[in-house]
């Protein structure tokens, strides 16, 4: 078990050639804002909507740079506009600093983010995906809103995370993550111990079917997080998780959907297990499912390919 917490020999190394390279571009469109009652959601806009709109949602306490390049360029390159967002609690969308379980908001809030997004930019309907909680929030957003979304790609996801007929939640990751909390984050005022946890925590999510892991990527994308944006916000997995716990099962709406749905799932996924894909997808009529051996819980680009060729299939079909 230890075995899989322990940061790469060489991220010393790593670290500090970001801090003398930098960490890149990460956001090359059009970055602007819009309000949802109290919330302002920040979202990112790329290329053009020659085809279409895909809007992209991320999943718990990630930002809109989760999506990498190598995973929203193809679409690009294939003639649609990608659309990225921060959810709220993260990025440089809003932070409810005065968040109790009391006042908690949940997945259809985050939903009517999404809309607010759209109706800023006068999308009438979109290619929703995504990724963990963020295909929680695009299920939610086809049930309530079936007329805003023109396909729907469910990745990594679950219509009921809390399924007691399911595992429910991975024993051995959290196990796992409390070791790499014991063992790296200590002394979060620095910064190359915030990037290192950062990195063993993404290791952790990777299945047994990746050849290489991208440590060097992970570290740029933490690092410009940090030095070029807000940072990470410590409550984020709090908030975003009891949201996911008190919207509850999404099983009866999945049932009654009537928008062209793909899911994909890696069989290797170690935060969302795969049974939960194996259960939900059915429900909805006429589904697609990719299933990917030995694919972990993240977006690695050995993956991209398929995952790609999929989703734009199932583009074109809804068009």
């Amino acid at each position: 078990m230890l075995k899989d917490v322990l940061l790469p020999f060489n991220t010393n190394q790593l670290i500090t050639e970001i801090k003398t390279e930098g960490a890149g571009e990460w956001m090359p469109g059009q970055t602007d804002f819009v309000q949802n009652g109290d919330i302002r959601i920040c979202y990112e806009t790329i290329g053009e909507a020659k085809k279409g709109n895909v809007l992209l949602i991320s999943g718990n306490s990630q930002t809109m740079l989760a999506y990498p390049q190598h995973f929203y360029q193809p679409l690009v390159d294939a003639g649609y506009r990608v659309i990225r967002m921060d959810n709220r609690g993260v990025g440089e969308s809003s932070w409810l600093k005065n968040w109790s379980r009391a006042n908690a908001y949940t997945l259809p809030d985050m939903a009517a983010d999404v809309v607010a997004v759209l109706d800023k930019l006068g999308i009438a309907q979109a290619h929703i995906v995504g990724m963990s909680m963020g295909g929680m929030i695009a299920q939610t957003l086809a049930i309530e809103h079936p007329k805003r979304v023109q396909s729907l790609t469910s990745i990594m996801s679950a219509g009921y995370y809390y399924d007691p007929e399911l595992t429910g939640e991975p024993k051995p990751f959290v196990r796992r993550m409390v070791l790499v909390n014991l063992f790296y984050a200590r002394n979060l005022s620095k910064l190359e111990n915030k990037l290192k946890i950062h990195l063993a925590i993404n290791r952790l999510l990777k299945g047994k079917g990746e050849a290489s892991f991208p440590n060097k990527l992970v570290l740029q994308k933490t690092y410009y997080e940090i030095t070029q944006r807000k940072g990470y916000h410590s409550k984020a997995f709090e908030q975003h998780g009891y949201a996911i716990k008190k919207s509850g099962s999404r099983y009866d709406g999945l049932k009654k959907l009537d928008v062209p749905t793909l899911v994909i799932h890696g069989t290797d996924d170690t935060l969302v297990l795969f049974e939960n894909a194996e259960k939900y997808a059915p429900m909805i009529p006429n589904a697609k499912t990719l299933f990917l051996k030995g694919m972990g819980h993240h977006l690695p680009k050995a993956y991209t390919p398929q995952m790609q060729q999929a989703m734009l299939e199932l583009f074109e079909d809804a068009t």
